[in-house]
């Protein structure tokens, strides 16, 4: 399953709709939270499974916790939320509150929301990766690859087929996700380069694009 059939499918549709009722934001925000948050945690993980240390404890938690059951079982998210919280710590550590802020400010999602939805949605993210690894028959060894792997396939598809807002938005934001070029930091990478630098919304950008869904 490509990323981007991830976003557009029934299971980001069953996920956006229980947060949609738990705390009473649209189902086109969390989406494109999710379009924003995935490629994101994804890119995390990438630069700690450089660690061979980082990437076996990677590999250990993708073969206990996450089988990919849970994207065929949505009712798996609300119950699962405090797991979603460690794994955000886990991910993000340092950077956590940056990157919700900056979320936040670019979905209109109020930050005392925002931690609380990403939670909801980690492990979801982290059952797509595992059912990946799983099908790619992938070990500690190969996590780099396959996670780099999925952000190329997801800009390519992107790129080439904008022609709905889900893909404008990953357009924008993977830009050469599946490239070499990086800055080693994937918040820098991802949200720098599409919100300028992390301060300020580009025209065109996450923010334009975001924007003209919501109406805002």
């Amino acid at each position: 399953m490509n990323l981007i059939d991830l976003l557009t499918g029934s299971t980001s549709n069953q996920v956006a709709q229980q947060a949609e009722n738990k705390f009473g934001i649209s189902k086109n925000q969390i989406i494109a939270l999710l379009a924003v948050a995935a490629p994101l945690i994804i890119s995390y993980l990438r630069n700690k499974s450089k660690d061979s240390k980082e990437a076996e404890a990677l590999n250990k938690a993708l073969e206990k916790d996450h089988d990919g059951s849970i994207l065929d079982d949505a009712s798996q998210v609300e119950t699962r939320q405090a797991e979603g919280g460690s794994i955000l710590n886990n991910i993000f550590g340092s950077d956590k509150q940056n990157v919700e802020n900056q979320l936040s400010q670019n979905t209109g999602i109020s930050i005392d929301k925002i931690g609380p939805v990403l939670a909801m949605l980690a492990p979801v993210i982290m059952g797509y990766i595992g059912k990946e690894k799983q099908q790619n028959n992938v070990g500690a060894g190969g996590l780099g690859d396959l996670l780099g792997g999925i952000l190329g396939s997801a800009s390519n598809q992107a790129q080439s087929q904008q022609s709905n807002p889900l893909n404008d938005i990953l357009g924008s934001v993977l830009g050469g996700g599946g490239q070499s070029q990086s800055s080693g930091n994937p918040l820098n990478d991802i949200l720098g380069n599409v919100l300028g630098g992390g301060q300020q919304k580009q025209q065109g950008g996450l923010g334009g694009i975001l924007g003209s869904i919501f109406g805002k």
